[in-house]
């Protein structure tokens, strides 16, 4: 029987402190790493001003989204000295930056940093880089193989970039990992109107995410979104929070600059989870069990 519980007992999370977020929900300008930098820096000292105990940028906040033949110019390795800037603000307070990831063997990735006490403390690469509609991600960026859940401080948290955000298994994994805080950044375009509602179709999908995930992962839901415009496309912001019970607690602007922030409390998560203890009743075994199967069956494995 303790051989059982401990096979399908699930990742148990640093406790999460009181905790005030903020999401920079800004405008890179395409390429151009030195400037963003700056941005970057001005964007801390505001939220340093605000009482932000952690900042949140988009995805490819360093760079800009359509980098294209521009990748291997702006990348930058984890050990590269540009970083000195932002790892000194890190001191007094923790960040999360999207840039381009240069590896060991010159391989590019959309990637994410955190930043915490003047280091690299955890790097996500993105899962799963979009090419259809109007993305190509595939074709100037490898994919990340990784999904972990890591200690901020806002408690244990995992990034999911952008498309990752769209396959439910990422966050699945990243809350079996023990993440409290689904961190989600993103360069997403406006998309998409209809009749029945003004409101942008890629907006309401990424707010019908959130909640979803948020309630039913019993877990706080993070998405940061920028804002600008690159080669006619326009980002249209939105930046949300949602708490455990998949309720919104904090929504950004539509296509304005700006800095949202967000209380976050060990207090309504803990609520959640006894109230509604999904995560306790998981069969890590069967979800284990059942997908070998299907993964076997999927590539003719034997």
């Amino acid at each position: 029987m303790e051989s059982q519980r401990q096979a399908t007992s699930l990742v148990a999370p640093r406790r999460q402190p009181h905790c005030t977020l903020g999401l920079a929900q800004v405008s890179p300008r395409l390429g151009d790493v030195a400037a963003n930098v700056e941005m970057h820096l001005a964007y801390i000292a505001q939220a340093r001003d605000a009482g932000v105990d952690l900042l949140i940028f988009p995805e490819l906040s360093l760079t800009g989204y359509y980098v294209k033949d521009l990748v291997p110019d702006v990348a930058w390795r984890c050990d590269d000295p540009s970083w000195e800037p932002l790892l000194a603000a890190s001191h007094d307070l923790p960040l999360l930056v999207g840039f381009v990831e240069e590896s060991e063997r010159q391989q590019f990735y959309i990637a994410a940093a955190y930043l915490e006490g003047g280091r690299i403390r955890h790097v996500h690469r993105k899962v799963y880089p979009a090419t259809y509609g109007i993305f190509d991600d595939g074709r100037f960026f490898g994919a990340g193989d990784r999904m972990r859940a890591f200690d901020s401080r806002c408690g244990r948290a995992a990034i999911l970039i952008c498309e990752d955000l769209w396959h439910p298994a990422a966050a699945v994994i990243a809350s079996y990992d023990g993440a409290e805080v689904l961190i989600g950044i993103s360069s997403s375009p406006g998309r998409g109107t209809s009749e029945a509602s003004p409101d942008l179709d890629s907006a309401l999908a990424y707010e019908r995410i959130g909640a979803f995930y948020s309630q039913f992962l019993t877990c706080y839901v993070v998405h940061c979104n920028r804002v600008g415009y690159e080669d006619g496309i326009s980002f249209f912001g939105g930046s949300s929070v949602f708490g455990p019970d998949g309720q919104r607690l904090a929504h950004g602007p539509y296509y304005e600059e700006c800095l949202v922030t967000a209380e976050l409390s060990p207090v309504p998560l803990r609520r959640q989870r006894s109230r509604l203890p999904l995560l306790r009743d998981e069969r890590l075994d069967l979800t284990h069990r059942e997908l070998t199967r299907i993964y076997r069956s999927h590539y003719d494995l034997p």
